[in-house]
């Protein structure tokens, strides 16, 4: 059986975190897209399993969390009435949890934006957390009783609920305008002054330009939720211990304490290994 060179992997990975599609990683270092494929969810369950072990007692004090929507196979509207409901196809959100103060990304979940993937996410967030901690997200109510369960007392929670005005008429892809913003203190005594999810929000943005499947208005969106994972998975290794965030001017796994040096290309393609 051929295998690729460690380079050419590499070459590969190096494509796909810098926001290009399969196709465009296959063409730029002329392979298949089934060996990109099949290159992204090998590592991409490697870069998840690595992280789900790695990223443990983290001594985070601030982590802000957010939502980013996405689709699987086809948009929400599209999908046939008897698979409506179903995780892997239509609408699909991604959960955050980002230290504000390291910028690590401390999890992450693909699946719906309900109750039960809220409790799933929370609950996962608390078990990679050290201590006490303040928690802002945005409006959506199911954090509320999905953070309640998940840390009881031992948390200093509040909402940022953006207030819109009306919806412009100068396109449908154009936001509404924020007028504003209500802070809703939840439980604890949350600190004013750190009370943003601009950290989430900007993540939001990173995944956007660094996963082609996230790009809107294009046919890169993911086929399988699966594939969707591995993707999410990769971007976040690398992020976490690849990247050097500008501010900080060291890696997000680094600042955290997790990491020794900025992980290359090579280490991650590896971790298949």
């Amino acid at each position: 059986m051929n295998r690729l060179s460690l380079q050419d992997r590499a070459r590969i990975l190096h494509c796909l975190v810098e926001g290009n599609s399969r196709r465009a990683a296959a063409r730029m270092v002329d392979v298949s897209i089934n060996t990109v494929t099949k290159l992204l969810v090998d590592v991409g369950t490697a870069c998840d399993i690595y992280q789900n072990e790695k990223l443990r007692k983290l001594p985070c004090k601030r982590v802000q969390c957010d939502e980013i929507w996405s689709f699987v196979s086809m948009k929400e509207k599209n999908v046939p009435a008897e698979r409506r409901g179903n995780i892997g196809i239509g609408d699909v959100y991604t959960w955050t949890g980002i230290d504000a103060d390291t910028k690590l990304m401390v999890s992450w979940l693909v699946g719906k934006r309900d109750a039960w993937h809220a409790k799933r996410f929370i609950d996962d967030l608390r078990d990679r957390l050290a201590g006490r901690v303040q928690v802002t997200t945005d409006g959506l109510r199911v954090y509320i009783t999905a953070i309640e369960r998940a840390f009881g007392d031992d948390v200093d929670y509040a909402m940022l609920v953006k207030l819109y005005g009306h919806v412009p008429d100068s396109g449908r892809y154009s936001p509404p305008e924020c007028v504003g913003t209500e802070v809703v203190p939840i439980s604890g005594n949350p600190n004013p002054a750190h009370i943003s999810t601009s950290y989430a929000e900007r993540q939001n943005l990173n995944m956007r330009m660094s996963m082609r499947r996230f790009t809107r208005l294009t046919n890169g969106f993911s086929r399988k939720v699966q594939n969707l994972e591995c993707a999410v998975a990769l971007h976040f290794m690398y992020y976490n211990f690849g990247r050097v965030h500008k501010t900080l001017r060291v890696t997000p796994a680094m600042e955290a304490g997790i990491a020794d040096h900025v992980w290359t290309l090579d280490e991650i393609a590896q971790l298949a290994d």
